[in-house]
């Protein structure tokens, strides 16, 4: 089995390699190929994708089964940076460490390729033929990314981190938001590798359990970093988020407050899948790279 290192390379190449392929056979006019890979080849961990080939590789399965919803979910986690980036949104400059979309191609073509990238998401896992994967598995992936990144999931955390800004939160709402705005996305990667694979409810049960307090200790660690993060580190602005008035876990539990929760949290994350009889090498590293990461 090779180590962490080699996987994340691999399939981070892998993934690269096939979103810029799914883009350049468009039939599209130039320019709005030219934003959408812009911010696709931004950098970036590509976390949600590895996440998915690392549950994948629990179960034995090769990561060619996931590799059209794997490139999906980076199209939707791009759209949605393309579109927080605007300026009705966070009105954001910088995106890791280069110009935002909108900076280089205008408002008008960034807001048009992130709605290009939701759609296509979801013609790419329709289209995509894999003798493991069945019409009823592909309609299931396709509901649960719908789900996670719509009105119930990803899109209503924005609009709830937007009617937050100013205001006195709780921890139980900047909980709510991020579940929801950061965390449902990584749930799904983790769901989807499991469905594809072929779990068992109570393996998804407890790899749910898993995605959901990783998704919270990433959220942690992004806020810790808007702190102690240099801009080199993080690729904008440090203190970004509490200059838009935004709550955040180290204003409401101090700093030091904000790493025992990060990782009490990720400790919770690894406990769930601590029982399953899985190879969860890749998923334990794949917290660690969440609570140490510096960027």
């Amino acid at each position: 089995m090779m180590n962490f290192t080699t996987f994340a390379k691999e399939n981070k190449q892998f993934i690269e390699h096939e979103l810029i392929a799914f883009v350049e056979r468009l039939e599209s006019p130039s320019i709005l190929k030219e934003s959408m890979l812009y911010s696709l080849q931004a950098g970036g961990k590509r976390v949600r994708p590895l996440l998915l080939f690392a549950t994948l590789e629990a179960f034995g399965k090769p990561k060619e089964l996931g590799m059209a919803t794997a490139c999906a979910l980076e199209m939707i986690h791009t759209y949605s940076l393309i579109h927080d980036d605007l300026p009705c949104m966070d009105d954001d400059d910088l995106r890791r460490g280069k110009p935002t979309n909108h900076k280089v191609f205008g408002e008008a073509i960034a807001t048009l390729a992130g709605d290009a990238l939701l759609t296509m998401a979801f013609e790419v896992i329709a289209r995509y033929s894999h003798s493991d994967v069945t019409p009823e598995i592909r309609l299931r992936i396709i509901s649960e990314l719908a789900n996670a990144a719509g009105p119930e999931g990803m899109v209503a955390g924005q609009v709830a981190d937007m009617q937050g800004e100013g205001q006195s939160l709780s921890v139980v709402d900047l909980e709510y938001i991020h579940r929801r705005k950061t965390g449902r996305l990584l749930e799904f990667a983790v769901l989807a590798g499991a469905v594809l694979a072929g779990a068992n409810e109570e393996q998804v049960d407890k790899l749910l359990v898993f995605a959901a307090n990783l998704g919270l200790a990433f959220q942690i660690r992004d806020d810790i970093l808007d702190v102690e993060g240099t801009e080199a580190e993080i690729g904008k602005p440090v203190g970004s988020d509490i200059g838009n008035g935004k709550s955040t876990y180290t204003e409401l539990l101090s700093i030091e407050g904000a790493k025992i929760a990060l990782y009490e949290t990720a400790e919770k994350a690894r406990n769930a899948i601590d029982d399953l009889e899985l190879n969860t090498v890749y998923l334990h590293a794949l917290c660690d790279l969440v609570v140490n990461r510096n960027n």
